[in-house]
């Protein structure tokens, strides 16, 4: 398993915290720690998805992944 916490570009309400946890609690093999406004911290499963992944999950919904938060 791997923990990565992440800065997002473009949140700036609870609807798009929302947006975001949706985003990445529909990909297979994410877990969603939390999502705050600029900040989600997921932890996924190698093999089944890989932080690319977890970057177009955010991505698609129009936020930008901004870097890693370091641990």
């Amino acid at each position: 398993m791997m923990k990565k916490s992440i800065q997002i570009g473009g949140m700036s309400c609870n609807h798009c915290v929302h947006a975001v946890r949706q985003a990445l609690s529909a990909v297979e093999g994410i877990k969603v720690d939390h999502v705050e406004i600029g900040l989600a911290t997921v932890t996924y499963e190698i093999g089944a998805t890989d932080f690319e992944r977890v970057k177009a999950a955010v991505e698609e919904e129009g936020y930008s992944v901004v870097g890693e938060v370091p641990a």
